[in-house]
This record gives C-alpha cells, structure tokens and sequence, in this order.
C-alpha cells in the first residue's frame, strides 16, 4: 500500500502534467501542489522522470486490467487478442499524448530513451497481464505471444512519432487494426 505522500505526489502530477504537460511542470510546482516540500518530493522520486513513468504505469495497468476483465468473453481468441491489443495501444498513445506531449516527446533526446524504458515495461506489464488469464495461458505459448506484443507495440510507437496530425494518428490506427494486426494476431495463434 502505498503511502498518503506518494498518493499525493502521484495525484499532483496526474493534474499538472494533463494540464500544463510534462515538460511545463516543474518540480517545484509537484511539491506545491502535493502540499510538501521539494525535499520530500526527492526523498520519494529521484526525479520528475521517475514520476511521470509512475503515474503513466498506473494509469495503464488500470487500463489493461479493465479491458482485459470487459472482454473476457469475446466470441473467440483472435478477436480478444485484437481487440485487447488495440485498445491498449490506443490508452498508450493518449496517455502519452495527454501527460507528456508528443511534441516533446519528438523532440527531446531524453525522451528518446525515456521511451524505451516505458515501452519495455509496458511490454512486461501485458505479457504478465495476459498469462494471468487462464485461457490465454493455457493456449498461446509465451514466447508468441512476446512476439505480438512486441510487434504491436513497435508499431504503434512508430506511427506516434511519424504522424504530424490527429488525423494521421486516426489513420495510423485503422491501417494497423485493418492491415497489420489481424495477421499478428493469426501469427501468434499459429
């Protein structure tokens, strides 16, 4: 259970980086408006980064753990991979849209690498989410499906950073649920 301090670190930050984003937000103004000092901030999270990636991974295993239970029962396993996969790449890229920016994120070297690391956890987090479930567990192996979320993560995380407007996005996003994933998904249940 996590302590009412950090509970108010994480909620400060979840306001301030949707309203005025990651890069627009300072430490300081974290501190303020968790009502502790900067101090106490580090004394919890080394640094903003180590926040932002708190509050990201939060919200998407809220996420991943709501749409794994809403589509349990999905008619078969190819439509609730698909479905599963898409709806989490979608939460992924509007999380980091709404808390960090994508501009910021195309621009700043540490960005770069601050990616990485999410889109490594993000993997670890629905692999294990998904051999948590009993059917998926019992029919896919885990290396394959490594191999879609891998795949589908690549690939959204790709067209984030080469689209220049909401609309591409819009249209990233059905080319890969259309053209891409099905053929993923039939891969991975081979």
């Amino acid at each position: 259970m996590e302590d009412k301090i950090v509970i108010a670190i994480k909620k400060s930050a979840r306001e301030l980086f949707r309203k005025y984003g990651y890069n627009k937000t300072s430490v300081n103004e974290l501190a303020k408006n968790a009502s502790i000092a900067k101090a106490t901030f580090y004394k919890h999270f080394a640094s903003k980064e180590l926040i932002l990636h708190a509050v990201l991974m939060d919200y998407i295993e809220e996420n991943v753990s709501d749409i794994l239970n809403k589509h349990v029962n999905e008619k078969d396993l190819a439509t609730f991979l698909a479905n599963t996969i898409l709806k989490v790449s979608r939460v992924t890229y509007t999380v980091c849209n709404e808390f960090v920016g994508w501009e910021f994120l195309r621009e700043s070297a540490n960005a770069q690498e601050y990616l990485k690391i999410l889109s490594d956890d993000l993997e670890f987090l629905l692999l294990r989410s998904f051999m948590q479930n009993e059917t998926i567990s019992a029919t896919i192996p885990e290396e394959r499906l490594t191999f879609l979320i891998k795949c589908s993560k690549n690939i959204v995380f790709s067209f984030a950073f080469t689209a220049v407007s909401v609309a591409d996005v819009r249209k990233n996003f059905i080319s890969f649920q259309k053209d891409m994933l099905p053929y993923l998904v039939e891969a991975t249940l081979l």
